[in-house]
């Protein structure tokens, strides 16, 4: 699947740390082995990482899901590392998710590309997208074939909702309480709670 680019002017959360296009010419590939590494730690630990799920497989999962039910899953495509897969209003598709020298976007066949926000992990994207209600819209997809085809003046809008847990990693209560505890501060250090939940916190600094 390929997305429409926007350019997006709100910024909450994490959004501070975003990247921004070009990268800096300079750039130690070992900070390629450690994003990559922390962008997939967090997925692990957000229960709606899919891993090697299959195009079809994705497709069948969303089908009857609500508009909006969202997970990420690894790209079918040997230059894409991860794809996110969305229902949308015209059935499950799919958008690669981009990524060089430390950042993350979505995939886009728009000349806006330079405008597009990128974000130093997987999770601070999605989060963004899903936070702000603003999205890319499904041009194209080489993975799904919706069940009508979207209006070809203006897409189909990929609207973030609900994160479609694994069966096998549905979150615990203790998840959970992190999930509630970052909805609702942005400085969960400031707390007055013991180190070891601090540190608990802080693995997973997100709220989906």
């Amino acid at each position: 699947m390929v997305a429409r680019a926007v350019t997006i002017t709100q910024h909450e959360g994490r959004e501070a740390s975003c990247c921004s296009h070009p990268s800096p010419p300079c750039w130690d590939q070992a900070e390629d082995l450690r994003c990559i590494a922390t962008t997939f730690q967090y997925l692990q630990t957000s229960g709606w990482y899919w891993g090697s799920l299959s195009a079809r497989d994705a497709r069948e999962a969303l089908l009857t899901k609500s508009e909006g039910t969202f997970l990420v899953r690894d790209s079918s495509h040997p230059q894409y590392v991860l794809a996110l897969s969305v229902k949308t209003r015209c059935g499950p598709t799919s958008v690669r998710i981009e990524y060089s020298r430390g950042c993350f976007w979505l995939d886009s066949i728009s000349p806006g590309l330079p405008q597009l926000q990128s974000f130093p992990d997987v999770l601070s994207l999605i989060q963004h997208y899903k936070s702000s209600g603003h999205a890319p819209q499904d041009q194209a997809s080489n993975d799904f074939t919706p069940e009508t085809k979207p209006d070809p003046e203006g897409g189909v809008p990929l609207n973030l909702m609900h994160p479609l847990h694994k069966p096998e990693a549905f979150p615990s209560l203790q998840h959970l309480a992190r999930l509630t505890i970052n909805r609702h501060t942005n400085c969960p250090e400031h707390l007055p709670l013991p180190r070891p939940l601090l540190r608990y916190l802080q693995d997973y600094p997100f709220h989906i």
